[in-house]
Formats: C-alpha cells, structure tokens, sequence
C-alpha cells in the first residue's frame, strides 16, 4: 500500500530528534512492545493494503512503476471485463479447524499496471468513492507489491489448509487479469461467510519509515458500509496476528506509523468499511527501506511472515 491513492492518506511526519535522556528511554520500548503484544496474541488481553504512505516517485502511478518483473495481462484481453469470479477456493484437509473459511486478498495485481482505465474508475466505499484499485509499490529495484503479496498469499494458504481450514484467494495473480476493485474484495469475505478475512500489503513510505503495523476498521455507519458488528472481533485477530508476526519475523512494529504499537485504526478504507466479516491489514514492512526491502525480498523471510500470520488467525479461529 504505499502511496496517496484509494485509500491511501499522506504519512505522518517524522518526530524530531529527541535528546539523550528521551533515546535511553526509547530504547526500552520495543522489548515492552514486544511482550505486550506476544501477550495479547496469545490470549493474555481481552481482545475484543487501501492504505497509508509518502509517496514514492512513478511507480505510484497506474502506468509507471511497470517493471521486467512484473506479469503481463494476456494478449486476449481486450481491456473490457465482466464482473470477476468468485474468490478462488482450495478445499480444505481434515485438520482441527476444518469448517473454517478465511479469505486472502493479495493485496493490488500484476496485471493493474496494464489496465489503468480500469483500475481508476471509481467505487463507492461507504464514506464516499474511491478508485477501484491501484498498482502498489516497489522496492527499489523493481520487486512489486503486488507479486510479494502473491507469493506471501500462497505460503498462508498452504499453512492455513494444514490446519483444515478452507482458504479463498480474492484473486490469483492472472486470474482476473486486474483488480478486483477495493469493494469486490470485500464482497468476497462476505459472500464466503468468512470466519477470518486479511488483505496483504507492503508499505512504500520514505527510507528509514520501517517496521510493520496491522490496520484495524475503525467504527463506521455511513451508505453501505457498517463496520460495527466487526470492530471488536477485527481488533482480536490484528492483535493476534501482530503478536506472532513479531515473535515470527523479527521485523519491529512501524517506527512511523501507531505509536510504538504495530496497530493503526482507520476508517477510510473500502477493504475494511465494506466488510461484515472479522477483517484486516497488514503492511508487512516499507519496501522503499533498504533494511526492510532485504527482507521483503527474501524467501525464507517471506515464510517466517506467513507463518506468524498464519499463527495469529488459527489462534483466532481457535476462540472463535
């Protein structure tokens, strides 16, 4: 998520240097931050992408950021499109949690980047409209949100069927060739009476904005969206799955963004405000930070995040 665009707003400025007796006390705080949160994730508190970042140079923009990595639409496309499948189903094993369902909603599309038309159109999220979907961001040397997301959807998918649950992909990389827009996303939660639902992302802030924060919906009662019935449960599962990704990754909690805490409640946003089943977001770190970027980039990396994801929504489903 990484830029202004649909549900994007500008970052948060910096803090000032802080001085010597501030830095000492700062130091303190991600091993408290640590364990509250691992608390929480697991049961200790009462529980209860789209997305925010400084804007990075052309490769916010539908048609620029368009790397040799990322996946062509197919020749036959002809720039129209009928209203997309449903979510892409995997039937589920016989594992403790079978009869759950989450859904995955990997967050952008290779293919957006060939379809801007299609993917600026608006859509209404409630509290007002919004573009169907954006492109995403990069790292700096090309690697796209959008294929970090995909791959980070199948490692949770395979981690998740392990435990019986039955998982739904919003989309699958080629399949529709872009989007969904922000509200089909959230249509294929709902639709799928999904016990658990979790957009993915990658943040594209300024260099030395780090670390990963799980987005909350915040309350909302406006046109078609209502996000009451789902604030409390959706606080529940992005505590969960914050504890264990840090326990998982390692990465620190945002340095930017939420204070400290990893978590960050917004009400602007069509995945979220569209939604009646528990649901969040996680930006998984900023790609346009070098010490974040080395880690988005890597494949072990990637399954320890999947894994700590993973953990936090079986965690989730197990008390649900």
């Amino acid at each position: 998520m990484s830029y202004v665009g649909p549900d994007f707003d500008p970052p948060q400025p910096r803090r000032p240097r802080r001085g010597p007796m501030t830095v000492a006390l700062a130091a303190l705080v991600p091993g408290a931050l640590l364990g509250w949160v691992v608390y929480e994730a697991v049961g200790g508190g009462s529980g209860g992408s789209d997305r925010t970042a400084s804007p990075a140079p052309a490769s916010r923009t539908a048609a620029a950021a368009s790397s040799p990595s990322t996946r062509s639409a197919s020749p036959a496309d002809d720039g129209k499109r009928s209203p997309s499948p449903p979510a892409t189903a995997t039937p589920a094993g016989s594992g403790p949690l079978k009869g759950k369902v989450v859904v995955i909603d990997p967050g952008h599309n290779p293919g957006n980047f060939q379809h801007a038309a299609e993917i600026n159109r608006k859509v209404d999220i409630g509290t007002n409209w919004k573009e169907c979907d954006t492109t995403g961001t990069s790292t700096n040397d090309g690697y796209t949100e959008a294929r970090f997301t995909l791959d980070l959807a199948h490692r949770l998918r395979a981690l998740l069927q392990q435990q019986g649950v039955t998982v739904k992909l919003t989309h699958d990389g080629n399949s529709p060739a872009w989007g969904p827009c922000v509200d089909e996303r959230a249509r294929s939660g709902n639709e799928a009476r999904a016990d658990a639902a979790i957009s993915l992302h990658a943040d594209g802030s300024a260099p030395g904005n780090r670390g990963f924060h799980v987005i909350l919906p915040g309350s909302v009662h406006s046109g078609a969206a209502d996000t009451r019935e789902i604030v409390r449960p959706s606080h529940d599962l992005g505590v969960r799955i914050a504890g264990n990704f840090v326990r998982e990754t390692g990465e620190p909690a945002s340095n930017y963004l939420g204070g400290g805490t990893g978590l960050v409640t917004r009400t602007d946003l069509g995945g979220l405000n569209l939604s009646t089943v528990p649901k969040v977001f996680i930006e998984c770190g900023n790609m346009r930070d070098t010490k974040d970027a080395a880690l988005l980039t890597d494949g072990a990396w990637r399954q320890k995040a999947a894994q700590g994801i993973s953990e936090g929504i079986v965690s989730f489903l197990r008390q649900s």
